[in-house]
């Protein structure tokens, strides 16, 4: 699970740090997705070290899940902003559907890795 925890956590880093940059540096809080990738890419390199593993990735699955109910908003507005509507702020909408579908995904292998030990 720990590669999985690594790569949740890279993608989020890079999407904060991509949208950031989009934005012209101008939208501190397209940082959030960053912020979550960084304490991702810590929990993955615990897990790697073994010592408390079943702790370490219920952490990690409440991150994700956090991660997940904190942008499952955006969900909602994607479609609009896909069909061409003028929305507020869509470089937030994208930035925050694909941190929601990126942490699903890794509840999701969270949950099977738990629940297959």
């Amino acid at each position: 699970m720990e590669n999985w925890t690594l790569g949740y956590g890279t993608l989020l880093t890079t999407l904060g740090v991509g949208g950031f940059v989009a934005t012209g540096a101008q939208h501190k809080t397209a940082l959030i997705p960053a912020g979550f990738g960084t304490a991702a890419l810590g929990l993955g390199l615990l897990e790697r070290r073994g010592a408390q593993r079943n702790a370490v990735l219920g952490g990690a699955a409440l991150l994700g899940l956090l991660g997940l109910l904190g942008t499952a908003r955006a969900l909602a507005r994607l479609p609009a902003l896909l069909r061409g509507e003028k929305v507020e702020r869509p470089a937030a909408i994208v930035s925050q559907s694909a941190m929601a579908g990126l942490s699903a995904a890794y509840v999701a292998l969270c949950l099977r890795g738990l629940l297959s030990r």
